[in-house]
C-alpha cells in the first residue's frame, strides 16, 4: 500500500474529493467534478490568457454585435465580454452544469444509493443496514462521487475543445466570452488570417447572447426539457449490483476505472423521456438554425472565407463536436447534424417569405415556434403563417377575477 507514494497520493486526494461534498450540497458532489475536470486540462496545457488576447476578443465581439444589428431585430445580449482560460471556462459555466444535470444525477444517486447500501443481500442485512443512517449516508456519498466522477471527466474532455459559451447551443453564462485555445484548435488546418476566424466566430457567440438574453422563455423551455428527461430516469439495478460487487475495494486501479466509467450511469429511455429529448433536439436545432443564418447574413459582403467557415463549422457539427459528445455522456441526447440543416433551411424561408422581422417574431411566443414536422417541411410551416399578435395569449380570462367577453345579447 505504501510502496508507490504518487498512487497513495493520488488514493488520498480521491478520499478527500470524495468528502469534500457539504451535507446537504446535492446529489453531485460539484468540487470533486471540478477538480477532476481541472487536473484534466492543466495536464494538457492551459496557459493563462494573455493581456493582448483579452483585447483581440473583447473588441471582436464587440464588433460582431454592432454587425449583427443589421441583420436582426432582437437586440445586443452582450454586456461585458471576456476571454478565459479552459480553468475558467469550467470554474464559469459549473453552476449552469449543476442546475442542468442535477435533476438526472438525483434520480441515478438515489438508484445506486439503494444498490449500494443493499449489497451483501438477505433481510438481517437490510434490517441492519436500515439502523445505519451513517452507513446509508456515506453510500448516497459514494453515488455522488461515482456521477460527479463521471461529469469531471465528460467536462475535462469537452474543455479542449470549446470555443465560447454557447457551443453546446444552451446558455452556459450570462457573458459571453471567447477561449483563445479553443479558436486555435478550431483554426487548425485554415488558410484563412486568423482575424476573420476571431470575427466569425464571435458573431455567433453574440448571436447566441441575443437568443438567450431576449427570449425569456428560452432557457425554461430548455431546461424544462431535461427536467422531464430526468423524471423518468430508471437504472438497471441488476447491472449495477453486478458490476458493484465485483470489485475488489483493495485494488486501488480497479475503483478508479469502475468510477470514471460511464456503464453505470447509462438510463434506461423510456417513452415520456423519448419524447423529452425529442422536444429538447428540436429547440437546439432550431436555435443553433437561426445563429448560423444570421451569422452568415451578418459576415456577408464583410468576411470573404464566410463560406468556408461556415462549411467548416457545419463538418464540426457532423463529425460530432463537443455538443454532441457532452449530452451523449450527461444527459443521453445526441443531436443530429441533418435536424441542424434543416431548421437553417426553415429559418432561411421564413425571412425570405416574412422578412427579418416576421422571422424574430417567431421567438416571442413558445406557442409560435416550429415543431419537429416543420423542420421535415419548412414551405408548410411558411404558407401557415401565424399572425402575430401576442394579445391572444395576454387576454384576462374570465377565471383570472376579470369579467370575460360578454355573449351576444349581454348589456
Amino acid at each position: 500500500m505504501f510502496g508507490d507514494p504518487e498512487q497513495m497520493a493520488a488514493a488520498m486526494r480521491q478520499f478527500a474529493d470524495m468528502l469534500s461534498a457539504p451535507q446537504g450540497s446535492g446529489p453531485v458532489n460539484w468540487e470533486m467534478a471540478k477538480n477532476i475536470a481541472r487536473h484534466a486540462v492543466v495536464a494538457e496545457g492551459d496557459p493563462s490568457v494573455m493581456e493582448g488576447e483579452r483585447r483581440q476578443i473583447v473588441e471582436a465581439l464587440r464588433l460582431a454585435d454592432l454587425w449583427l444589428n443589421e441583420v436582426t431585430e432582437l437586440p445586443s445580449g452582450l454586456t461585458s465580454p471576456e476571454a478565459w482560460s479552459r480553468s475558467e471556462w469550467i470554474e464559469k459555466t459549473v453552476p449552469v452544469w449543476k442546475r442542468l444535470c442535477d435533476p438526472i444525477a438525483a434520480r441515478m444517486v438515489e438508484t445506486m444509493g439503494g444498490t449500494l447500501g443493499g449489497l451483501g443481500g438477505g433481510a438481517e442485512a437490510q434490517a441492519m443496514a436500515a439502523q445505519l443512517g451513517p452507513l446509508m449516508g456515506m453510500m448516497r456519498q459514494m453515488g455522488g462521487m461515482m456521477v460527479g466522477s463521471q461529469m469531471g471527466q465528460a467536462l475535462g474532455a469537452l474543455a479542449p475543445e470549446v470555443i465560447g459559451s454557447s457551443d453546446i447551443g444552451l446558455p452556459l453564462s450570462d457573458t459571453a466570452a471567447l477561449l483563445p485555445g479553443g479558436i486555435a484548435a478550431f483554426s487548425h488546418g485554415l488558410e484563412i488570417p486568423s482575424e476573420e476566424i476571431r470575427l466569425y466566430l464571435a458573431l455567433r457567440e453574440a448571436a447566441h447572447h441575443r437568443l438567450f438574453q431576449h427570449v425569456p422563455w428560452l432557457r425554461t423551455q430548455l431546461f424544462g426539457a431535461v427536467e422531464e428527461y430526468a423524471k423518468g430516469i430508471t437504472v438497471d439495478t441488476s447491472a449495477l449490483e453486478e458490476q458493484i460487487r465485483g470489485l475488489d475495494m483493495n485494488n486501488l486501479e480497479q475503483i478508479q476505472e469502475a468510477l470514471s466509467g460511464g456503464a453505470l450511469l447509462k438510463p434506461e429511455e423510456t417513452e415520456r423521456q423519448k419524447a423529452a429529448l425529442s422536444r429538447l433536439e428540436t429547440l437546439l436545432a432550431l436555435v443553433e438554425g437561426w445563429v448560423g443564418t444570421v451569422t452568415d447574413a451578418a459576415a456577408e459582403g464583410k468576411l470573404p472565407s464566410v463560406a468556408a467557415l461556415s462549411e467548416t463549422m457545419r463538418r464540426r457539427r457532423a463529425t460530432g463536436g463537443p455538443a454532441e459528445r457532452t449530452f451523449a455522456t450527461l444527459v443521453g441526447l445526441e443531436l443530429r447534424p441533418r435536424r441542424l440543416r434543416e431548421a437553417a433551411k426553415l429559418w432561411q424561408a421564413i425571412a425570405a417569405e416574412r422578412g427579418v422581422e416576421g422571422r424574430d417574431a417567431v421567438w416571442a411566443h413558445p406557442d409560435l415556434m416550429p415543431t419537429a414536422d416543420d423542420l421535415d417541411d419548412p414551405q408548410a410551416f411558411v404558407r401557415g403563417e401565424t399572425k402575430f399578435d401576442l394579445s391572444d395569449f395576454e387576454e384576462p380570462k374570465p377565471d383570472d377575477g376579470e369579467p370575460g367577453p360578454k355573449a351576444p345579447g349581454e348589456e
